[in-house]
């Protein structure tokens, strides 16, 4: 009986003993071919990156022969025509840097912008020390008069153009010099912060058709640990802040302030000179803008170029302030967002400012500090007006507080009332298309007709874009309807915002 049970015992060990054999034999064979595996990935992984650098290579050598035949073209351009007035070298340097986009279209838009924006710098570096001696920095005593033949209906008004690092600031500088009528009455002067030189020597290249001055303090500014992605935002109103100062202490009546990323209409100068004597007269305005935030095609009346509204929302995006305004804003200026500050009732006071149907001024910045917030769904549609009006010659009086109110809220509140339904489907046109109101009562009312009108719905302390007495006004199908609440409207609600 025993032997029987000593054999079962030994059977039992051996089968274990071979099971266990036979399991550690196959995560052996496992292991093997796991690391083939890995050496195969591994050689995979290296071919790639072999790959790479060669493409990488191929770029680069690509990049320089570009860049070769481009500065061959420009010495062309030089070697042709090598004394020239300014005004002829600017228009040689379009004409070779439209080659420059033909040679560059193989790139991507970064690579050819950084091969365009390092051969500006080139091209410009050659002149740099003439142009500091022919453009004055950080000195505006070069500006003589305040008033043009000492007539205080001829007021010198400074272009001042916010630039930091972008070096197509040249678009923004080539079309106010286009349109400037007078050098004298509108000197550009432009202030620059970041201390890049790419940019510095662009601007540079203008020699005395513009003035540089340079923000002095490039420290590092403080910012609160939760507001560190606003970085820029806090630069942006220190810059904002010195410019200003700097201007208007050499005695100046009012600045027109226009950033780097901006086109003008060709009667933006024009537009200033007209508006500016009831900007000054009018206790009730505090400034005047370029700017429509709802001038896109479709929202505006086209044809109506001359047509001009007192808002209650400040615009910016091209605007004129007075030294008076200056004085009262600058002794408590905001350390950052200066442009929602400045919507703030503490500092708005219930005063408006004047803005137009179609915009004069078109933005062209995409990339900035606010990463193109509301460039492709809405910036980039604003029209541009291109028709020249004669503002200077016409009377804008009507645009004084208490003509406006008289007029222009009983016009809009003898208006039909419709519903946007109505308005949608045409039921609207009975009237040969005369002006018609949609009313709303509650904020929520009024974000959904203005999403599905297309207009701007948010509100900066409580005031829509362009509402005068939250009243919106706006063209749709060739009607002009207004965006209003009722009749017994109390003021702005500043939990809207």
């Amino acid at each position: 009986m025993r032997p029987k049970k000593t054999f079962i015992i030994i059977g039992i060990l051996c089968f274990w003993i071979i099971c266990t054999y036979l399991i550690f034999l196959k995560n052996f064979n496992n292991l093997i071919n796991d690391n083939t595996h890995e050496q195969e990935n591994n050689e995979i992984i290296f071919n790639k990156v072999e790959l790479l650098e060669q493409n990488i290579r191929e770029n680069i050598k690509n990049r320089k022969e570009i860049y070769n035949k481009i500065v061959n073209i420009l010495k062309t351009k030089d070697l042709a025509q090598p004394k020239q007035p300014v005004s002829s070298q600017q228009q040689q340097q379009q004409e070779s840097f439209s080659q420059l986009s033909i040679i560059t279209s193989s790139l991507s838009p970064s690579a050819s912008l950084s091969i365009i924006g390092a051969l500006k710098q080139q091209q410009s570096n050659e002149d740099v020390n003439k142009s500091k001696k022919l453009s004055p920095q950080n000195d505006l005593s070069s500006i003589k008069s305040r008033y043009i033949d000492d007539n205080p209906n001829k007021p010198v008004i400074p272009i001042l153009v916010f630039a930091c690092n972008r070096i197509s600031v040249n678009k923004c500088l080539d079309n106010l010099i286009k349109y400037r009528p007078s050098k004298e009455q509108f000197p550009i002067i432009v202030s620059q912060d970041c201390g890049d030189e790419a940019t510095k020597n662009i601007i540079l290249s203008y020699n005395d058709e513009i003035i540089l001055i340079e923000q002095p303090d490039q420290s590092d500014i403080f910012v609160p640990p939760k507001e560190k992605k606003f970085k820029g935002y806090y630069k942006i109103s220190r810059h904002y802040g010195w410019a200003l100062n700097t201007t208007f202490k050499e005695g100046f009546d009012s600045v027109i302030i226009v950033e780097d990323d901006l086109n003008v209409a060709p009667d933006f100068y024009e537009y200033f000179l007209g508006t500016y004597p009831v900007l000054k007269k009018d206790k009730s305005l505090w400034c005047v803008s370029a700017w429509n935030d709802n001038g896109k095609v479709g929202l505006i009346d086209e044809d109506a170029h001359e047509l001009l509204y007192r808002s209650d929302f400040f615009p910016g995006l091209g605007w004129m302030l007075t030294k008076e305004l200056w004085d009262e804003l600058s002794v408590k200026w905001p350390k950052a967002f200066w442009d929602d500050w400045i919507r703030q009732p503490q500092q708005r006071k219930g005063r408006a400012c004047i803005r137009p149907e179609l915009s004069r001024t078109r933005t062209f910045g995409k990339i900035g500090v606010s990463n193109g917030l509301f460039f492709e769904k809405h910036l980039k549609f604003i029209k541009l007006s291109e028709e020249f009006v004669s503002f200077s010659t016409m009377n804008l009086t009507y645009l004084q507080k208490d003509i406006y109110n008289e007029v222009f809220l009983t016009h809009v509140y003898q208006c039909p009332v419709v519903s946007f339904d109505e308005l949608r489907r045409g039921l609207t046109t009975i009237n040969n298309k005369e002006p018609i109101r949609i009313q709303y009562n509650t904020r929520d009312q009024y974000k959904k007709a203005a999403k599905l009108l297309g207009l701007m719905d948010d509100f900066k302390s409580g005031v829509p874009r362009t509402g005068y007495h939250g009243i919106v006004s706006f063209y749709y199908n060739n009607q002009r309807v207004y965006l209003a609440p009722n009749v017994n409207w109390k003021g702005y609600d500043l939990t809207w915002s």
